[in-house]
């Protein structure tokens, strides 16, 4: 019997004005790695990765929990309040717990909405950061589904969105680990995936951005799974293809939550991704 090697903490910074007391875990020594988790979900997407000695013995991972998220309790008077996530207060976010935990150029690794932001950090702030390593991510996708099925009194809406999600993980993933990611899910906080998808599938500004990326300065790297219908590989090519310089890699039998869904078949893409980072 041993413990992980996941230390978790609380950080207390300010977003749009108000205190924000954010659940940061973190696991290794060396390069400082940013890891975001996708919508509706949290920390417990990386905790693999984390636990992956060979990985953190020189990275040092850090994965935190958004508000509204996991152990990210809301701010203040977030009960007369509808949640929905801005590109803006993402970007915030993200740079007041790097800023907070005094990070210097970490590289930024993120998951869907957490791969769409990493581009738009990529556009707006490259400078802060070291690379960027963008997962299941492309400039925009318009949903095919109706994101208030997520939040409505006659249905439970962590278990709609675990239905949803359900079918974009990958038939070769482990039964334990679909499980496993889909509970992350059913365990979402009410309006919490609806309110990040509002971001995911309403806010387009980053394909009028794309050109503003200078992957001479900052790396930036795509990985897709074959098996995620929400971002495709068509949809990161697409995306990759409008950075000069951009590069990209699609993952034969992963989905929308390689991390959690499938981190065995994930491990050698992440390896190769943080290879190129400068």
């Amino acid at each position: 019997m041993s413990f992980e090697p996941i230390i978790g903490r609380y950080l207390t910074v300010t977003v749009e004005g108000a205190p924000r007391r954010i659940y940061v875990e973190e696991a290794g020594q060396g390069r400082p790695v940013i890891c975001l988790h996708t919508a509706g979900a949290d920390t417990r997407q990386w905790r693999h990765l984390m636990c992956d000695a060979e990985i953190t013995k020189d990275h040092r991972l850090i994965a935190f929990d958004m508000p509204w998220h996991g152990k990210s309790l809301p701010p203040e008077g977030f009960e007369t309040e509808e949640y929905l996530l801005t590109t803006d207060s993402y970007i915030e976010t993200v740079l007041a717990v790097m800023n907070g935990m005094g990070l210097e150029k970490p590289i930024l690794a993120g998951c869907s909405m957490g791969g769409r932001i990493a581009l738009q950090m990529a556009a707006l702030h490259a400078d802060a950061f070291s690379g960027f390593v963008a997962i299941e991510a492309s400039d925009f996708q318009a949903a095919w589904y109706d994101i208030d099925w997520f939040h409505r009194p006659d249905g439970h809406g962590g278990e709609m969105g675990a239905a949803l999600v359900s079918t974009n993980i990958s038939p070769y993933a482990p039964n334990e680990e679909r499980w496993n990611t889909l509970w992350m899910f059913m365990q979402s906080g009410p309006g919490v995936f609806r309110g990040d998808l509002s971001f995911y599938t309403q806010d387009d500004s980053l394909i009028g951005r794309l050109g503003d990326i200078d992957t001479a300065k900052t790396p930036v790297h795509l990985i897709v799974g074959a098996y995620d219908f929400t971002c495709t590989p068509e949809d990161a090519k697409r995306t990759a293809d409008a950075i000069t310089g951009a590069t990209l890699s699609v993952m034969d039998e992963v989905g929308h939550f390689p991390m959690s869904e499938h981190p065995k078949g994930f491990r050698p893409f992440f390896v190769d991704a943080l290879k190129r980072m400068i």
